[in-house]
């Protein structure tokens, strides 16, 4: 294999000089090592794309709320029209991604390609079918903002500019498809929410309608998360597991219930760290930098001052 560089300044670098040859050669060794170890296939198929995906989370936000995320020039008269078309690109567009899901474990569930097909199209159209209910959470979500921040104006302002909204309508819509089995497109969606916010829900948290995070940035919410009505969390929460299990191997055991419970009417200030499979009591306040691994009643109110501390063994960590 032979690797020229074309160019034309005096004493360019050939491609030749860097040894490609050796190079691709330990690049392969290492791949088929890497399937052997995770068991993965060696057909190299098109995976889900993080562009197109966040076209897509972009087109269903605006079907959602046309007036704010829709094309200008909207008329009451044409928004049912531009909604139905937008939706139409995005469920298709949507199809495609959860295909390509689908094709890196059909082998392990033992599906055929008509199977895989016939999953695809149950699962896209189930989460079209569950859009209106997503629309009325959020609906919740923003007035909850709206009515919970003294800074607030009015709801576009909401929509348009708080992070903790951002985060939720991703969330919402990335929970969605992590139920219908598409974890790793619902993982993806949460990830762009991550990075354009600070906020990092997993797709697999369980929220209750009119959830307000006000500031965000660093709010951490684990994937066995349970989080009634009506909760309001601040910068910097994290709920999160305090020790993982392992097996006899020393090996992570995957799944399992690890990060609290908060019911509904609770408060939990800036900096905040709630861990393990603790529940927070129906109306607790949790102040703020309280570290807590331990569950309170209902009509608490936690301050440094009461929190115990905890030292963690046995593979502990959050």
């Amino acid at each position: 294999m032979d690797y020229q560089l074309i160019g034309n300044d005096e004493g360019a670098l050939t491609q030749s000089n860097w040894d490609l040859d050796r190079i691709v050669s330990d690049l392969r060794a290492l791949r088929s090592e890497w399937r052997e170890t995770t068991k993965s296939n060696s057909v190299i198929y098109e995976l889900p794309s993080q562009e197109a995906l966040a076209d897509i989370v972009d087109g269903l936000s605006a079907a959602l709320f046309p007036r704010h995320f829709g094309r200008p020039g909207l008329t009451e008269e044409g928004v049912d029209y531009f909604v139905g078309s937008l939706l139409g690109r995005a469920l298709e567009a949507l199809l495609e991604q959860v295909r390509r899901e689908l094709r890196l474990t059909s082998e392990s569930r033992g599906e055929s390609g008509v199977q895989r097909e016939q999953r695809a199209h149950e699962i896209t159209r189930e989460f079209a079918a569950r859009l209106p209910k997503v629309r009325a959470l959020l609906e919740s979500d923003i007035q909850a903002a709206y009515r919970g921040d003294p800074a607030a104006h009015s709801v576009d302002e909401v929509l348009f500019c708080y992070p903790g909204i951002v985060a939720v309508i991703r969330h919402r819509l990335a929970h969605e498809l992590y139920q219908l089995g598409s974890p790793l497109l619902a993982r993806i969606i949460s990830e762009i929410a991550h990075s354009a916010t600070g906020i990092d829900i997993h797709p697999g948290a369980q929220i209750g309608g009119s959830f307000f995070i006000d500031h965000g940035t660093g709010v951490v919410i684990g994937e066995t998360a349970i989080i009634g009505e009506h909760v309001r969390l601040y910068q910097a929460v994290t709920l999160g597991a305090k020790r993982f299990a392992v097996d006899e191997n020393g090996a992570l055991l995957k799944g399992g219930a690890r990060h609290p419970i908060i019911e509904d009417d609770v408060v939990i200030y800036a900096g905040a760290t709630i861990l393990g499979r603790v529940t927070i009591g129906r109306g607790s306040n949790i102040g703020g930098n309280v570290w807590l691994t331990r569950s309170v009643p209902p009509g608490s109110n936690i301050t440094q001052a009461q929190a115990r501390s905890d030292v963690f063994v046995d593979g502990g960590g959050i």
